[in-house]
């Protein structure tokens, strides 16, 4: 059996690479994509085996993260929030039904977990009502409505976070407000707003303290990182020969070397590689880069995206520097 890596390397070139341009023009991400990458197996990349799961570590799913990436980065966008979800849920021991149908790909689950965390927005919130948990708030930034089942919301109790995995489908609860992107539309990306929104509570997946949440927060940014190097691997393909195939070694070296505390500026050192392989394609396609719909033109708009996608102060300011603008 092929690794996972080599499997998803196939797909990108077969697949998702010769079918980016429409789906960067059209906006929709075809099901058959995320169904290509269910049949492999992809969709239960980390979960158990128990489960359905091939039970893969972190560095198996950064390679694949960034070989999907190299194709499509809207299916790879859409793709790996999916994770997550399998991972709570496997922690939690519970609904062992739904995490076999996420980890065969037969339901596939979005995030929406910044705006508990956020000191600059207010959280999205909990309460308890009878047999209900109740949900009150906005998050900016939820990928794939439309194309996954399932949501986990991280939301406020007091000074915990309480992550709820709720439907994901409209109604007079649920507002769903597209976010108009440079890059990756097809991603389906959009401002999830709950007002009064009622889950059952066995579907509450656990609960940590705020504190501990934010603590931990830069310990999980290394697998963003890999959207960036999927980026870096396309143009090298692209251009290549070129000194792009080092630095995308180096720069993904120093990603898995690095602590939490390394972690932010390995994270900026990822973007602005992207940013660099990006304008090194624009400049090997010639004028052809400045039509709307070419790879280089694509993957400009890719890279502008990725340097603020998954963002923190520190890696903001990390490519500020790098790039001549901290004051």
């Amino acid at each position: 059996m092929a690794a996972p890596a080599q499997v998803a390397r196939r797909l990108a070139e077969e697949l998702l690479a010769p079918a980016a341009a429409g789906v960067d023009a059209t906006g929709v991400l075809p099901r058959g994509h995320l169904d290509a990458l269910a049949d492999a197996g992809l969709f239960g990349l980390v979960g158990p085996a128990g489960a359905g799961g091939l039970g893969a570590d972190g560095a198996t799913l950064a390679a694949v993260a960034e070989e999907l990436a190299a194709g499509d980065l809207a299916t790879a966008f859409v793709w790996l929030q999916h994770h997550g979800v399998v991972g709570r849920l496997a922690a939690a021991g519970t609904h062992p039904d739904l995490l076999a149908d996420l980890c065969r790909g037969r339901r596939r689950a979005g995030i929406a977990l910044q705006a508990a965390t956020r000191p600059d927005a207010a959280p999205v919130t909990v309460r308890r009502d009878g047999g209900d948990l109740v949900l009150d708030g906005a998050v900016p930034w939820v990928t794939g409505w439309g194309l996954v089942d399932v949501v986990l919301v991280a939301a406020r109790d007091g000074e915990d976070v309480a992550y709820v995995l709720t439907d994901a489908v409209g109604g007079p609860t649920v507002e769903a407000v597209p976010q108009p992107l440079v890059a990756v539309q097809a991603s389906a990306t959009v401002e999830l707003r709950l007002t009064g929104h009622r889950v059952p509570a066995d579907r509450l997946l656990g609960t940590t303290p705020l504190a501990q949440v934010r603590a931990a927060d830069a310990g999980g940014l290394r697998l963003n990182g890999s959207l960036a190097l999927g980026l870096v691997r396309r143009c090298a393909r692209l251009v290549a020969p070129s000194p792009l195939d080092a630095a995308l070694d180096a720069v993904r070296a120093r990603l898995d070397a690095a602590g939490p505390a390394e972690l932010p500026a390995a994270r900026a050192e990822a973007a602005a590689l992207a940013h660099r392989a990006a304008a090194a394609l624009v400049v090997a396609s010639g004028s052809g880069a400045a039509r709307a719909g070419s790879v280089a033109e694509r993957t400009a708009r890719e890279a502008v995206f990725l340097l603020v996608f998954g963002s923190r102060p520190a890696i903001r300011q990390a490519l500020l520097e790098r790039f001549g603008a901290a004051g």
